[in-house]
């Protein structure tokens, strides 16, 4: 078992890590409310919603890839793809690759929303960094470096 400084610490990084988390979803939210109606994000679920963003982080996916990254069925992972290319925020094409294999994309109707969702989240950070100070701001920063550097180690 580890000493308890360690598991203080880890207590405080993983409550910070919600606040921040939080944080995130609450300028998500905000952006979608003030949004249009019309906005092809509206009535999404959350796992609708994590699918576009693990398929946007690798630019295009078959559907077996989506269902092993989201942990569901290949028949599950195809009805919500079958959605949202009806909802216009995923478009489905032959992979360049292998004719044989379809891939899925992120719309770029959906894109240019994720890219105005992106830019709230990052005027949050600009307020948050502006609060806390630049030198507190830069220790976090390398503080981060580290931490993506030790979580790529374990991939």
């Amino acid at each position: 078992m580890k000493d308890n400084e360690t598991k203080a610490l880890a207590r405080q990084i993983l409550t910070t890590g919600k606040m921040i988390h939080d944080l995130i979803l609450q300028v998500k939210t905000q952006y979608f409310a003030h949004a249009s109606k019309k906005n092809v994000f509206a009535d999404l679920s959350m796992p609708q919603l994590h699918a576009i963003m693990m398929v946007r982080t690798r630019e295009n996916v078959s559907i077996n890839e989506l269902s092993e990254m989201l942990y569901v069925s290949p028949p599950s992972a195809s009805a919500m793809v079958d959605r949202l290319v009806e909802k216009g925020v995923f478009t489905r094409e032959q992979s360049r690759e292998d004719r044989r294999k379809v891939v899925v994309e992120v719309s770029k109707k959906a894109e240019e929303v994720i890219q105005g969702v992106e830019e709230s989240i990052f005027h949050a950070f600009v307020e948050l960094v502006e609060k806390i100070g630049s030198k507190t701001a830069r220790k976090w920063s390398e503080v981060l470096e580290q931490v993506r550097i030790v979580m790529e180690k374990e991939k």
